[in-house]
């Protein structure tokens, strides 16, 4: 596997590539996470499929991922609701220079990760088009307000779904966030049957930071 960086419209984005790639994988990252080289490594010895992994840093997390306004979940930080403007980055930006940099046709399928906040951000980005044809959501802040509303209203526009979850994430005294449990086990029911190669759950040891 090689790792470099490319500029993608004033962003220094993380490229990590094994062999021609067969996939493209698109995931949001804090812009200090050294946690992405452990992660692109954990991919690539889990997979024999090729592909591009491209992280792209965020700079504020509460807003720029956040689908819409919502008060603070803890502290003070309120949520800002400006993920349109990420996902039209991912869209105009990052995508179409990624697949020109590398070679990657059009048929090449896109996948949207996060973790958190980026998470759900992965989700919501299914929700509002057809550009990905897959969601990876690792302990997706699925207790966020009025998702689960959303989510039910509308469909996603993607193949399959992953959804992980700490099995102790929901054993916490916040009690926004206490909801997590719940609410993911309602959005796999949701999904059942609503996506052509469905929807998988699955439980880790640990809570949120573990």
């Amino acid at each position: 596997m090689t790792a470099e960086m490319m500029s993608a419209a004033g962003r220094e984005c993380r490229i990590f590539r094994k062999g021609d790639p067969a996939f493209l994988l698109i995931q949001p990252v804090m812009e200090r996470d050294g946690g992405i080289e452990r992660e692109a490594e954990l991919i690539a010895a889990g997979t024999d499929a090729p592909f591009l992994l491209a992280a792209f840093p965020v700079n504020d997390w509460n807003a720029d991922l956040s689908p819409w306004p919502a008060p603070a979940a803890f502290g003070t930080e309120a949520f800002a609701g400006k993920a349109d403007r990420t996902l039209e980055y991912v869209l105009h930006s990052l995508l179409p220079a990624v697949r020109e940099r590398y070679g990657l046709p059009g048929d090449v399928p896109a996948i949207v990760g996060g973790y958190s906040l980026a998470g759900l951000f992965a989700l919501w980005s299914v929700w509002r088009g057809g550009a990905f044809a897959a969601a990876a959501a690792a302990s997706p802040s699925v207790w966020f307000p009025g998702w689960t509303g959303y989510a039910g209203r509308t469909d996603p526009h993607a193949r399959a779904v992953y959804l992980s979850l700490g099995d102790r994430e929901e054993r916490t005294g916040n009690r926004t966030m206490a909801a997590v449990g719940d609410e993911i086990r309602s959005l796999e029911r949701m999904l059942d049957g609503r996506l052509p190669d469905g929807c998988v759950l699955e439980w880790n040891e640990g809570n949120h930071f573990r």
